[in-house]
Order: C-alpha cells, then sequence, then structure tokens
C-alpha cells in the first residue's frame, strides 16, 4: 500500500479512500484538496497510489483493474484500521469507475461512493456504456461531473445514477473532465464536494 493518511484533529466519524485517475496519482491537486477538506470535517482519509501506478507511470494496462480493486478493498480496510464508523470509497474517473465495481461486486465494503468525473463512456464513444453494474451499487452516491466532460454528458450521468437502488446525487461543476481545477482553486471545489457527500451519506 502507499499513500497518504490525513487525519482530523479531534475524533473521527468516519474513513475515506480516494484513488486517482489514468493519468495521475496521489498527489493529484483535488484529491490533495479533497482529504484535507475532508479531515476538517471530521473524516479520516486515506489517497492512494493505486496497483498499477505503484509499478509504472503511464496509463493503466490490461488486466490492472482487478488488481486495482483488489488495492482498493485493502486500502478500505487500512482505512477502517484508524477511523471508527462508515467508511467510504471514491476516486477520479479510472480511479472511480474501479472503486464503483469493487462497491458492486463487494457488497459492505462500503456504506457510501464518491464518484469524480465518472467516465460514463469513452470520449466520442456514447455506444460504450459503462454503467451496467451500477445496478448493483447499494450504497449512498455522490457523482461529482463537469458540465463539459467528454466522458459523458450530464444527462448522460443522471441516467447512469438512476440505475443506482440508493440515494444517488449529481453535483455539477463549470468544467471538463478535471472538474475546473486548472480555472479554480481545487479547496473551494473540495470543501462543496466533501459538505455535499457527508450530507448525503451520513444519517440525519
Amino acid at each position: 500500500m502507499r499513500g497518504v493518511l490525513h487525519r482530523p484533529r479531534g475524533d473521527a466519524r468516519g474513513g475515506l479512500v480516494l484513488a486517482h485517475g489514468a493519468g495521475g496519482d496521489c498527489r493529484a491537486p483535488l484529491l490533495v484538496a479533497l482529504a484535507e477538506a475532508f479531515a476538517e470535517r471530521g473524516v479520516t482519509t486515506l489517497r492512494i497510489d493505486l496497483p498499477f501506478r505503484q509499478r509504472r507511470r503511464g496509463p493503466p494496462a490490461r488486466g490492472d483493474a482487478e488488481r486495482d480493486r483488489a488495492g482498493l478493498r485493502g486500502a478500505v480496510e487500512v482505512v477502517g484500521d484508524h477511523a471508527p464508523g462508515p467508511r467510504w470509497l471514491g476516486g477520479h474517473s479510472y480511479g472511480g469507475r474501479q472503486a464503483s465495481l469493487a462497491v458492486a461486486e463487494t457488497p459492505g465494503l462500503a456504506a457510501g461512493l464518491l464518484l469524480l468525473a465518472y467516465p460514463v463512456h469513452p470520449p466520442g464513444r456514447p455506444d460504450r456504456l459503462r454503467v451496467e453494474h451500477l445496478a448493483d451499487v447499494r450504497v449512498p452516491t455522490l457523482f461529482v461531473h463537469g458540465t463539459a466532460d467528454p466522458f459523458g454528458t450530464l444527462n448522460e450521468v443522471e441516467d447512469a445514477r438512476r440505475r443506482i437502488p440508493a440515494p444517488s446525487a449529481l453535483l455539477e461543476v463549470a468544467g471538463g473532465h478535471d472538474l475546473g481545477v486548472a480555472r479554480a482553486p481545487a479547496p473551494i471545489l473540495a470543501a462543496r464536494i466533501a459538505t455535499t457527500f457527508l450530507t448525503l451519506t451520513l444519517p440525519r
């Protein structure tokens, strides 16, 4: 396991694992900002390098996905050792897709799912949807999606989230697949995401 753990100053009320996209690593500015925002709100947060990134640079190769999901399952166990309460899982793009697959395959793995710029389909290929498994995601899920993301329109994300038989929400962000982080300070977006996610997933 390779990653960075962010601890809240007071007692933790849950633990979150965050994974990066196909072209990034755990140092991605959005993941760093999110980990800090969640820690400020009492959530122990672990941002990790997926197994494919630990082995090499470049995008994931064929055969990496199953190992990456195993890495996510292990990371959830690790964060659970450091924080009481619910455990949540999320990621950006490829990391979010593998997180959603892991949750669909392993009931009870996580109590909530955070999907940042979920890749509904490859750019320019709306016929190649990556959403069938969402019917098996039975935990509250927040989609955070850019208004100009080539991996899926907002309408396509709405169609995707309706497959989930649990509470879900869509947080729209002005921008593309990077969620506008290149143009706006990541901490501002991270605070919106963290607040919205915890409102959706924590019992009232």
